[in-house]
């Protein structure tokens, strides 16, 4: 198989096509006051070619912020798109939709992915996807893309995931998440007075959040949320780390980017040398994978800020294309198998 990336700054999204001849699935990622008539003109110029889409930033070896981007994938690939609708409520309602697809597009563990754009309420709409994708051992990348709206085939959908389930004619697929932090010291903290609804962390063991944070780190309230990209909470997975970014500061609680419920156990993080890090990363796909097709990432939109802060983001995205053809978007949120992830890289690469 091969990957397609093209782009327009301006958002022209003919501009952003030229030279995609045959694909076998798309994606596209627009920007908010262009997506509509982006979803409707690609269905124009690429009709009944499995497709979905959400609000955000694309990238190859350059990032588009405002513009549009197109990754395709051409030449080898069995592929089937669709939603899962109302998902903050019920999206195990159109559970049989994926399971359709899943039978549709065939394949298995060595071969297969399922690549997905939500709306919100991602921890939900992972479990909800994984009862089916884990009968087969299926991996899934993806992420949440912005103002609460996904497309698929034509078509934008409110309160929905839009996924993908693509099949590699040609060889294997596997999934990767890259962590660039590690613990700082030995702080553990129970959580309590959470409003699981709102991702609000009230007290870590027994002391208001805000308090607890500021304390250890020497941090205004107007600092946090920017300290949150060199230390983030994390919450204990098993052998894993889930990345816990703080979204904004309520009085005396923190809100977050992902749900944390009482009783649950944290730990304080730090930033570690990304850079190596990143090396490290690719030298392990390259181990796994010596000839590469394609590499599909979706990076935090805090490591976006991050990296750019630390004028590395140019140089990340040219490491990056030394796997060959790697494109991606910047989430809201990353999408691990069944993880909802924050601060972090997912990819699936493709042989």
């Amino acid at each position: 198989m091969r990957q397609f990336f093209g782009m327009s700054q301006s958002g022209n999204l003919a501009e952003a096509t030229r030279g995609l001849g045959r694909p076998q699935f798309i994606m596209l990622l627009s920007n908010d006051t262009q997506f509509e008539a982006h979803v409707k003109e690609l269905e124009e110029l690429y009709p009944g070619i499995p497709s979905i889409g959400c609000i955000g930033m694309s990238y190859d070896t350059k990032i588009v912020e405002r513009g549009v981007g197109i990754i395709a994938f051409t030449d080898g690939v069995t592929a089937a798109a669709n939603v899962l609708e109302q998902v903050s409520t019920m999206p195990v309602k159109y559970i049989k939709r994926l399971e359709q697809d899943v039978a549709k597009v065939g394949g298995s563990d060595r071969d297969t992915v399922c690549i997905d754009f939500c709306s919100g309420n991602d921890a939900c709409v992972l479990t909800t996807i994984n009862t089916v994708l884990k009968r087969k051992g299926i991996s899934l990348v993806g992420g949440t893309g912005d103002k609460g709206k996904v497309s698929a085939n034509g078509k934008i959908y409110p309160d929905a995931v839009a996924y993908g389930m693509i099949r590699n004619q040609n060889g294997r697929v596997k999934t990767y998440k890259e962590n660039i932090y590690h613990q700082l010291g030995d702080y553990r903290f129970i959580a309590s007075n959470t409003d699981k609804a709102r991702y609000i962390i009230g007290a870590l063991n027994g002391k208001p959040a805000k308090q607890v944070y500021q304390s250890i780190l020497h941090v205004t309230d107007q600092q946090i949320l920017t300290q949150t990209f060199k230390n983030p909470f994390g919450k204990i997975n098993g052998d894993d780390t889930c990345i816990i970014s703080i979204k904004d500061v309520e009085g005396n609680a923190l809100a977050c980017f992902r749900q944390v419920n009482d009783s649950d156990v944290l730990i304080l993080l730090e930033l570690g040398d990304f850079k190596a890090i990143t090396k490290e990363t690719i030298q392990t796909i390259c181990r796994d994978f010596p000839k590469r097709s394609a590499v599909f990432s979706v990076n935090c939109l805090f490591r976006y800020k991050l990296f750019s802060e630390q004028n590395y983001m140019q140089s990340y995205l040219q490491e990056m294309s030394s796997l060959g053809s790697h494109a991606g978007f910047v989430g809201y949120g990353e999408h691990y198998n069944n993880r909802f992830v924050n601060q972090s890289m997912t990819c699936v690469v493709f042989e």
